[in-house]
């Protein structure tokens, strides 16, 4: 039987080709030069979404006008680009991609950290501007011995930060809406964890209950030897506060792979010589972003074939 799938932008050959072999239409929304007219022609027939959080939103005015919709398939872990509560009161199950990119993303972030409080960024600009030969690069004011970390956001990339970090014997203690049954520290306050930690990791999902978590509150609180990751959300930082914190050094460092309005990077941030600032790469691997796609395609596949998703939310 075919399928009317909705591809909401670009997405990698695993995913259409694979659709597309199942013998399923895709309608391209990217593409269509006249959104409106376009959703009106094929709205009716639409049974699947595929779509990630680099794409449009999924709210309730789009999920209103497919009433045939059946299942919204989700490229990433994260999905607060999709009213998932709305679309569940429709009866319309959304699927994510966990698992999968926990351990990549895990890894950015214990990576990002290394960088901040070791300046390997800026000890291999140093060399590569041919300065080594005049002298030796300064001392870093910390390191990474005998710091405290602390997890914003312990779901399963937050647990497997947690993990590598007991291998850098950090002590550990974690902040989020419920305590849980682990070994670390936990933290109903995140302006308190911030107090007693070195290092502030957030892993925390976006959406507008963690929007500007990270504030300028809790950037006082982390004080002036105190460094931020965020592999999470750029949504979780208050951008403006972290930049005065950063130039004033109320912190030593920020390691940013997320941003507010990616892609766009505020002048002023870039310009902060304490901090280190990827393109949103945690999970951009091949084998990463090949496996996120396999099972946003599986997702749907299974739907239509068994009527069962693989990783509901």
């Amino acid at each position: 039987m075919t399928i009317d799938i909705l591809m909401t932008g670009p997405m990698m050959a695993i995913v259409e080709d694979g659709l597309g072999a199942a013998g399923h239409t895709i309608h391209r929304l990217w593409q269509a030069p006249d959104r409106e007219a376009f959703l009106a022609e094929i709205a009716p027939k639409i049974r699947g979404i595929a779509t990630s959080y680099a794409h449009a939103r999924v709210d309730p005015a789009l999920i209103d006008r497919l009433p045939a919709l059946e299942i919204i398939s989700n490229f990433g872990v994260g999905y607060e680009n999709i009213d998932a509560a709305y679309a569940k009161s429709r009866g319309i199950v959304v699927t994510n991609t966990p698992d999968v990119l926990t351990d990549e993303t895990a890894d950015t972030a214990m990576g990002l950290l290394l960088m901040t409080v070791r300046e390997l960024s800026r000890a291999e600009r140093y060399l590569r501007a041919g300065r080594w030969p005049q002298a030796p690069y300064p001392l870093t004011p910390a390191s990474l011995t005998d710091r405290r970390l602390g997890i914003y956001g312990l779901g399963r990339v937050g647990k497997a930060i947690a993990r590598r970090a007991e291998a850098f014997n950090m002590p550990i203690a974690y902040c989020g809406r419920t305590r849980q049954d682990v070994p670390w520290r936990y933290h109903a306050s995140l302006v308190e964890m911030a107090r007693d930690v070195d290092v502030l990791v957030a892993a925390a999902p976006g959406g507008a209950a963690t929007r500007h978590a990270v504030d300028a509150e809790v950037l006082e609180a982390l004080g002036p030897t105190g460094i931020l990751v965020n592999v999470g959300r750029g949504s979780l930082v208050d951008t403006e506060a972290l930049i005065e914190a950063l130039e004033s050094r109320a912190i030593l460092a920020a390691g940013l792979d997320v941003y507010e309005d990616e892609p766009r990077v505020p002048e002023r941030l870039i310009a902060c010589d304490n901090a280190v600032l990827l393109p949103h790469v945690g999970s951009a691997s091949i084998p990463t972003r090949e496996a996120m796609a396999r099972l946003t395609r599986d997702n749907l596949l299974g739907w239509f074939r068994e009527g069962r998703a693989l990783t509901a939310v």
